[in-house]
């Protein structure tokens, strides 16, 4: 009967020590306590208004001298903070916030031809120094497009005419950041971006 009491009561704690230490499962190799929300993405279309999407105009022409130029495209998110436990016992800790570091955007077509700088752009990273907050929405701005990759295959090519008037692609946005603790974190977010070379307006 001894025996049986021991072996219930280590039955009963081991589930909270498992997660004690459990990893966050947003990001490998984590035990952080907090994850990243991406509440929304949203892109501009082509008069500037803004969307869940977008449309990137591949070249852009001065009304006045006539010359090509080109542009980059700006992506907003808006960002929140939760804890892993939806109502902790001894309140949110300090330490949950998460502190926004770095940013990567790869890009992938439906029909499965995804070679970087043949079928779809090249992928692209920038910096963040941006802290989210637990449960207060923050907003940041990023370069979804570059402006080199407008001057490369395969968006070259819709300027030159020598492919289909509109490239249709998924913006896969991966955001890293950390808690207070340094403890790795990580979301992910998708985009529809159609490249065309847009009709300007005088």
């Amino acid at each position: 009967m001894r025996k049986a009491n021991v072996m219930l009561k280590i039955l009963v704690v081991c589930p909270w020590l498992l997660l004690l230490v459990a990893c966050n499962p947003l990001e490998n190799d984590t035990k952080a306590i907090s994850m990243l929300v991406i509440e929304s993405l949203a892109g501009t279309d082509n008069n500037g208004n803004e969307a869940n999407f977008t449309q990137s105009d591949v070249q852009k022409v001065d009304k006045d001298s006539g010359r090509a130029f080109v542009t980059a495209d700006i992506a907003k998110a808006t960002l929140t903070a939760r804890t892993l436990d939806p109502s902790p016992k001894l309140g949110t800790p300090p330490y949950a916030d998460i502190q926004l570091t770095r940013y990567v955007v790869t890009y992938t077509r439906s029909d499965g031809k995804n070679t970087p700088g043949i079928d779809v752009p090249y992928p692209i990273e920038g910096n963040f120094s941006a802290l989210i907050k637990v449960d207060v929405q923050s907003a940041v701005t990023f370069v979804v497009v570059k402006e080199v990759a407008k001057l490369e295959a395969p968006l070259i090519s819709l300027v030159q005419n020598r492919a289909e008037g509109v490239l249709n692609v998924t913006a896969k946005i991966d955001f890293y950041g950390h808690d207070l603790l340094n403890r790795n974190i990580k979301a992910t977010g998708y985009m529809s971006v159609f490249f065309a070379n847009y009709f300007d307006k005088e």
